[in-house]
């Protein structure tokens, strides 16, 4: 395996773990808006709906910062390869 190979697959496997983060966070926001009640140990929605968007918003900027730093591509679709 090269460098630039093990590099590659290193950042590819950062922006993927956010990219799951990110999915995560938003379906549990999904379920969070589709049935609040249903929710027993988060009795404040309003508070476990916005954990959910600030583990979004802090994936997203991981994501922005490997791109703009460690990528020699400027869409995020194809960021490492």
């Amino acid at each position: 395996m090269s460098c630039q190979s093990l590099r590659e697959d290193i950042l590819n496997a950062l922006v993927s773990e956010s990219e799951g983060k990110i999915q995560k966070a938003r379906v549990n926001t999904e379920v969070y808006l589709h049935n609040p009640v249903g929710i027993g140990e988060h009795p404040d929605v309003l508070a476990a709906i916005q954990d959910q968007l600030d583990v979004i918003a802090h994936e997203e900027e991981r994501i922005q910062v490997l791109t703009k730093y460690f990528s020699e591509h400027t869409h995020a679709e194809v960021v490492f390869k």
